[in-house]
């Protein structure tokens, strides 16, 4: 290999310097390999070049001297003559990648080492730390100028700001506060390109794009757009998905979660379809309701035929999903919701199973059921259900709690006097159990309760909420003349964390900035969005919905030192949502005062004065039982309540999204979700990665233990309760989503839920595959006035077999006894499935976890395998095989 062995001048370290020597007379032996540069000339190998560019992307961090010649040495194993740059670029990134599994710092330089190719890309070649502030500062308005005249930007970037002023603000340093997989996901998800696919954006050019296109409609866009700007740029919070494609775009469909109910006649059917289409194609997600259309066999008067029911139609606007695929930007994604009584219900629990005929199946499109209280007083006393054809029933969509179950009862009196034809009766336990063996099975469908969501409801003056939306945090009523819309946003909680341990806090006063910052942009965002159906226009300025959530709780109960199956986390999760909810309402009502109130909001339960605490009084009462959940207060409500009288901006405020893909580009844990692994395989539409917990890392190595236990944790599949030498603390604040008791999921939930006026995306982890424990933690979630639930991730059936790889590790993992069965606490009732008994706090046994001498095949099973990574494996995120393309 031809290198040039003349010393880099202005080298930052001579020890990196002689080390380079020792490389480059090492290399000098092999073959001469020469490089492809971007015009097609050649050149060759400068393994000076590379090492200095290595060394600018470890500057910084502890052993860079030892880690630059450790990437560079083994980069230039996998060299070929011919490489291009470009190839030459991915090979020093997928080389730093390949060390992640030994110190996340190896994370840090591959995400500088992409974020440099960008640079190369947009603002040229020789951009370094010396420069890179000016070379922003140059490029930014001429960037603005390219997109406008290429068609890609809206005119007003160029038009309505002091460009000079913004680029001034740019600030290329927050670029060290994303990971490798955030600027991978930014770049292939959310940043422009030219029409040839070539990147046109910087990470910095990124957030002030966003930033300034949900900025148009201020009297003074340049300071709002810096706020907005700093906001972002720091990670503080984070605007959802559709957004983040679109804002500043010359198609500014900013708006995120689209809710919508098929009427019974077929010229509303095909209309929807067309709707589905053009919101897919704006990057919207969609939740769509199929109770109104008349079941299977159902008379159709007008041509004197009978109906195919709601399936087939349910299949072609699966097709439909698929066909619009925005390029892969952020793919198409819709949620079907059905009533559980239903005639075709039966029909529809089998549209995820992977047998039967295709055309009565969905492969793309999710599946949720729409649950009333009455139905689950049924279940709990035994009693039968009915299933009924809507036709025949039209009015059961539009009703629910007390109302629904009087209307319900009298349906059920005149189908035993046989003045109702077409029904069926079922055990209300049977079918309960159908639909969660169903989702044991297919993870679909989600449960979400109808009576929680509208009994609690502040906006429910212009009727009922007929479903929720794609991951099901959304709760709006819509009706044939309004597609409900919901625009999102999330506070990344761990930037606002200050310190780690004992020391930790929580930054108050920077959380309500975020808060009410949010809140405004999000209100910018309705006036600045456009549509291409008119009834989600119509929507969005009569009700001017906002769901404004959270991310990374999980991070920042880690940093705290604090279990997430504990009252502490329950505790903070209470005051957290508490304290937004407090905040988003109070602005929102400041925005009232300023801007107007929403079209809608004489009649609603805001303008009575009420706040999302009180509706649980309200849903107590129509159940005629308690809701399990804890009443405490912390701020001043009574005032609060008096000031929403006055005017809301917006009719709904919170909800908790699932923030998959955005919690990758804040670099924090997605919505409320645990750790899932310690260490694992993740793929997304971005590509694939390798993700460790830097808190786990950052914890051990502060107790001098990370070089010692990184081996056994990569063996043990992430699974610190299997390492012996690990304090137990440790092991209880990190224990993973398997190890928890999925109750505690429910307790997260239920705290944050008594705050939310919309919902919240819960996904839930059971190692059990006993549908008796299923029927009890669902059923403890109904009780506790959770209104929605999200994926239901099982833990794998078999654990894996073993290889002949002679790592005799079984004793360390054996002593422990993590893997011991352990006794059931003492308030645990042994009584199981349908006794409805159990204490809410309740935590099941530990799994019992085989352990060898070997090290584990990859092994596939129920969605879930294993990735090799030096001889060892380990386990793959669930959630990117389960959850659907456009949540990853």
């Amino acid at each position: 290999m031809t290198t040039n062995t003349k010393p880099a001048e202005g080298s930052h370290n001579p020890a990196f310097v002689r080390r380079v020597d020792d490389l480059s007379s090492q290399s000098g032996t092999q073959p001469g390999i020469t490089v492809v540069k971007r015009d097609g000339s050649t050149e060759p190998y400068d393994g000076y070049e590379i090492a200095r560019s290595i060394e600018d992307a470890a500057h910084g961090l502890d052993d860079s001297v030892t880690r630059a010649p450790q990437i560079q040495s083994e980069l230039e194993i996998t060299l070929f003559d011919g490489i291009t740059t470009t190839q030459l670029d991915e090979a020093v990134i997928q080389v730093a990648l390949g060390n992640v599994k030994d110190d996340p710092a190896f994370d840090t330089i591959a995400a500088r080492l992409l974020i440099k190719t960008l640079y190369k890309a947009v603002l040229g070649d020789g951009v370094d730390r010396g420069n890179v502030r000016q070379r922003h500062r140059e490029r930014f308005a001429g960037y603005l100028q390219a997109g406008v005249s290429g068609g890609l930007l809206d005119p007003r970037l160029v038009e309505l700001f002091d460009l000079d002023r913004l680029a001034d603000a740019l600030d290329p340093d927050r670029d060290e506060l994303l990971h490798y997989i955030g600027v991978q996901t930014m770049r292939s998800r959310y940043m422009i390109t030219d029409h040839g696919r070539r990147a046109l954006e910087v990470p910095q050019f990124f957030w002030m794009r966003v930033a300034m296109g949900l900025s148009l409609n201020e009297a003074d866009p340049t300071p709002v757009a810096i706020a907005l700007y700093d906001k972002m740029s720091r990670l503080e919070y984070l605007a959802a998905g559709s957004t983040l494609v679109n804002a500043g775009t010359a198609y500014a469909q900013l708006s995120n979660c689209f809710v919508m109910q098929a009427e019974d006649d077929i010229e509303h059917i095909a209309k929807s379809i067309r709707d589905v289409m053009w919101i897919t194609k704006g990057t919207g997600g969609i939740g769509f309701s199929v109770s109104k259309l008349r079941s299977e066999g159902s008379p159709i008067r007008s041509n004197n035929t009978s109906s195919t029911g709601p399936i087939p139609f349910m299949h072609t606007i699966d097709s439909t999903l698929r066909a619009v695929s925005r390029g892969g930007k952020k793919f198409g994604a819709l949620c079907f919701y059905l009533e559980n009584w239903h005639l075709d219900f039966p029909q529809f629990l089998d549209l995820r199973q992977n047998s039967g005929d295709p055309y009565r199946r969905t492969r793309t499109a999710n599946t949720a059921v729409w649950i009333s209280d009455e139905f689950m007083k049924r279940v709990e006393a035994d009693q039968d259900w009915y299933l009924f054809d809507p036709l025949e029933v039209p009015d059961l969509v539009e009703l629910y709690g007390a109302a629904f179950s009087r209307r319900y009862a009298e349906y059920i009196e005149l189908a035993e006097r046989g003045e109702i034809k077409r029904f069926a009766r079922i055990r209300a336990r049977e079918q309960y159990r159908s639909i969660l063996i169903s989702l044991q099975t297919t993870s679909h469908p989600w449960l979400t309760w109808k009576d929680a969501i509208n009994t609690r409801a502040l906006n429910n003056n212009t009727g009922t909420i007929h479903l929720s939306n794609l991951c099901t945090e959304i709760c709006l009523p819509q009706d044939r003349a309004n597609i409900s819309v919901c625009n999102l946003a999330s506070v990344n909680l761990s930037k606002h964390l200050i310190g780690a341990g004992q020391q930790a806090r929580i930054d108050w006063k920077r959380l309500a900035e975020s808060t009410r910052l949010a809140v405004r942009q999000l209100d910018n965002l309705i006036d600045i969005t456009v549509s291409s159906v008119a009834e989600s226009e119509r929507s969005n300025e009569l009700n001017r919905a906002v769901g404004l959530g959270v991310m990374g709780f999980t991070d920042v109960v880690e940093r705290l030192g604090v279990s997430y199956e504990s009252e502490e986390a329950y505790e903070l999760i209470d005051e957290l949502m508490e304290f937004i909810s407090w905040h988003a309402i109070d602005a929102s009502a400041d925005l009232a005062r300023e801007r107007g109130a929403y079209a809608n909001f004489a009649g609603s339960r805001w303008s009575q004065g009420l706040v999302p605490i009180d509706t649980l009084d309200e849903l107590e009462g129509d159940r005629g039982t308690p809701v399990e959940i804890d009443r405490t207060t912390r701020l001043d409500w009574d005032g609060l309540r008096q000031k929403v009288k006055g005017g809301m901006r917006n009719a709904t405020l919170m909800a908790i999204a699932p923030t998959a893909s955005i919690g990758l580009v804040a670099g924090t844990t997605p919505g409320l979700d645990p750790q899932f692994s310690q260490i694992f395989s993740r793929a997304t539409s971005a590509g694939k990665f390798l993700e460790v917990n830097r808190n786990l890392v950052r914890d051990l190595a502060e107790r001098g233990l990370w070089e010692d236990v990184k081996g056994d944790l990569l063996r043990a599949q992430g699974d610190l309760s299997k390492i012996t030498n690990v304090p137990r603390e440790l092991k209880e604040v990190y224990r993973t989503s398997f190890q928890l008791s999925p109750y505690a999921y429910l307790n997260v939930a239920g705290r944050a839920q008594k705050w939310i006026d919309q919902a919240i995306s819960r996904n839930i982890y059971l190692a059990s595959r006993d549908v008796g424990e299923m029927v009890d933690l669902y059923s403890t979630a109904w009780r506790m006035g959770i209104k929605t639930t999200y994926y239901l991730h099982m833990m794998p059936r078999h654990t894996a077999e073993q290889s002949t790889v002679k790592i005799n590790k079984a004793e360390q993992l054996r002593t422990d006894g993590a893997g011991a069965v352990q006794p059931a606490p003492a308030d645990r009732p042994t009584r199981r499935g349908f006794a409805f008994t159990r204490p809410a706090s309740t935590t099941p046994p530990a799994p019992v976890a085989e352990h060898r001498t070997e090290l584990p095949v990859v092994r596939e099973h129920e969605g879930y395998d294993s990735e090799e990574i030096d001889g060892a494996f380990c386990p793959v995120d669930p959630q990117e095989r389960l959850q659907c393309e456009s949540c990853q």
